[in-house]
């Protein structure tokens, strides 16, 4: 019901942003205007209250997102076409399938874990297993629903990733799990709703745009003091990710020596993301001491006292 409800507003926000845009009109009739602009012909959909209802309450998406926009939506009901019943027969199929194995994965790797207890009760690099651990597990519970979401879209006529005015779609675990940057994690995951909150809060933020972001989508998903401090953490990690690899990229050339670099990236990348997802997903002031208190710790405080040296040294050389 949560969900439900938390897509819903983002359908809302949506759709108002393309009426003050001027993306969409407000008519009477449900009709589509083609207009003309310089790079050719443009949708400009015209809403009315049977078209605002049917975005609003399309059940499909709303169990589970991802979230299209209304003029994408527009455009995938008024071009939608019979496809081959054995191509949407098979995709639904590669879902489930990839949807059980990731959850027999969960039940042969890490059957054994119980978070809450081995967390505070674990010793020294334990603690950072453990953290790892959970966190893959709770990746694997988002890929297999979100893949499980995009195939009753695709079921129900939409064709995912092939809509003209972008890709809505969450699932896209290969980029996400090889992925050597926290700000590319960041605009991955959940794609769908890291593109609204950018277009709602980071576009039109005259101040502190990434902060600000961070900020309401803590206060958007619930204002938990795991979560306050998960997303104000990602940020704080976001932005040194830019800076760190601003450095980076003048490294020597040497095969190795970047072999090494984008090994020891990706495992930072990797455990932050961990520290970051478990205390937004464990929500209490309980598990973010227990978090902070143990050696997972260690991965964001190397990632902020590189941010301020970072800092530092561009206000030394400027």
């Amino acid at each position: 019901m949560i969900s439900s409800l938390m897509l819903l507003t983002q359908k809302i926000t949506s759709l108002a942003l393309d009426i003050h845009e001027k993306k969409v009109t407000v008519s009477t009739d449900d009709i589509v205007l083609e207009v003309k602009k310089k790079n050719g012909l443009h949708h400009l959909s015209a809403c009315s209250i049977l078209a605002v209802l049917s975005y609003l309450l399309f059940f499909p998406a709303l169990l589970g997102g991802p979230l299209c926009s209304f003029v994408e939506f527009q455009q995938q009901i008024s071009n939608c076409k019979v496809c081959d019943n054995l191509c949407r027969f098979w995709t639904v199929i590669k879902a489930c399938t990839l949807f059980f194995f990731f959850h027999a994965l969960q039940s042969i790797l890490f059957d054994h874990i119980t978070f809450p207890y081995d967390l505070t009760n674990c010793r020294r690099w334990e603690c950072v297993y453990v953290m790892w651990s959970t966190a893959f597990l709770f990746r694997l519970t988002y890929y297999s629903h979100w893949l499980l979401d995009e195939a009753l879209l695709y079921t129900a006529g939409f064709n995912i990733g092939e809509s003209s005015y972008g890709h809505f779609t969450d699932s896209n675990i290969y980029k996400l799990e090889t992925t050597r940057r926290i700000s590319f994690f960041a605009r991955t995951w959940n794609k769908s709703t890291a593109k609204w909150l950018r277009r709602l809060i980071f576009q039109n933020c005259p101040k502190q745009p990434l902060l600000s972001t961070f900020a309401f989508s803590a206060w958007w998903h619930g204002l938990y003091p795991g979560q306050i401090f998960g997303f104000m953490c990602w940020a704080l990690m976001v932005e040194a990710d830019y800076r760190i690899h601003a450095k980076l990229s003048f490294i020597s050339k040497s095969p190795i020596i970047r072999f090494v670099c984008k090994v020891i990236t990706w495992l930072g990348t990797q455990m932050i993301i961990s520290f970051i997802m478990l205390a937004v997903e464990m929500r209490s002031l309980t598990m973010m001491l227990a978090l902070l208190l143990s050696y997972n710790s260690l991965f964001p405080f190397f990632y902020c006292l590189l941010l301020i040296f970072l800092v530092k040294n561009k206000s030394i050389t400027s």
